[in-house]
């Protein structure tokens, strides 16, 4: 494995260099460094940069390490979930971030990899862990298929995938599953397939293998987590930058960064306020940033992505 073949084109990367603005220096965190594209943007911007990198993927973390290597001790690379930032070794003390980055969402390399199991191309294997098939993340996906319950299933294929046929479905693969274990794409495509009455289209076969992989590696629990564990390490006007790339990851951030700019979040009702009393920070984007047409057009991957970006307030602004 070497950078080059852990092969990702990073979304707007012109936008996050706008809003973190790197070039006034500091330290910033990517917490999901990926192939290390924007960790270079970043270090690019100035000779006072230093970047700290994690990964859940020991494949995304050796590649971004050779890519990284010119600029020495400026980057550090941590294997784990950003979810974990606090319990990572030699990042428990870190604190006063610059900047912070999170590209949500599954890598190019990820998924045309087969072995990783995120695809649904004919044979591939119903892995989808994000820490690859040897590092961290949940139980693989054809586990989940087969072991979780019929109410579990429709939940996950309602709620994560937003599929209209949530029970039909959930019904059709443990009636399968009795008769031989999900192994295969083509178990949950024929699954798909049955309940449909027809072939399934590209877009409804990446609604229901998007639930799952969710479903797997727990990732929007992850995302809630990480919001607060990174937000919590910003400095006085630190920015936190989140690209998301469906609708439920970026419901989570819109919310999150809403709440962050609320002066009092106690429940409806309460005659005195008893909380903070006074906004953490302010949202920098009203509405999602999206790519431009000449990027899509370019990395046509990045046609999902939204961008939001917020900034810390101190004691006094």
């Amino acid at each position: 494995m070497t950078a080059k073949t852990f092969h990702h084109d990073p979304a707007m990367p012109d936008e996050v260099l706008r809003y973190l603005r790197p070039e006034r220096g500091g330290l910033f965190l990517d917490a999901t460094i990926g192939g290390a594209g924007h960790a270079v943007r970043l270090l690019e911007a100035g000779p006072d940069v230093r970047v700290i990198g994690i990964d859940q993927d020991p494949e995304a973390l050796k590649a971004s390490g050779r890519r990284l290597a010119p600029y020495g001790e400026r980057a550090v690379l941590k294997l784990g979930n950003f979810r974990d930032i606090e319990r990572l070794e030699a990042l428990s003390d870190i604190e006063d971030l610059a900047g912070a980055l999170l590209d949500l969402g599954v890598s190019s390399h990820q998924i045309d990899t087969t072995a990783r199991g995120f695809s649904f191309r004919p044979g591939t294997s119903l892995r989808m862990r994000m820490g690859g098939t040897t590092g961290e993340g949940g139980e693989p996906a054809a586990d989940l298929l087969n072991a979780a319950t019929e109410h579990e299933l429709g939940r996950v294929f309602r709620d994560f995938g937003d599929e209209r046929r949530w029970r039909a479905l959930a019904r059709e693969v443990v009636r399968r599953r009795k008769a031989r274990p999900f192994t295969t794409s083509d178990d949950l495509v024929g699954a798909l397939t049955a309940v449909l009455g027809r072939s399934a289209s590209e877009r409804e076969k990446a609604r229901v293998f998007q639930a799952i992989r969710i479903a797997v590696n727990d990732e929007l629990g992850a995302l809630r987590e990480g919001l607060e564990r990174v937000r919590g390490l910003l400095a006085v006007g630190g920015r936190l930058v989140v690209i998301s790339y469906h609708s439920l990851e970026d419901r989570i951030t819109k919310q999150k960064f809403r709440d962050w700019g609320r002066a009092c979040v106690c429940p409806p009702g309460l005659p005195v306020c008893r909380c903070r009393g006074e906004p953490l920070g302010r949202v920098l984007t009203r509405r999602p940033v999206r790519p431009t047409e000449e990027e899509v057009a370019r990395n046509p991957r990045a046609r999902s992505a939204r961008l939001r970006a917020w900034e810390q307030f101190g004691n006094e602004h």
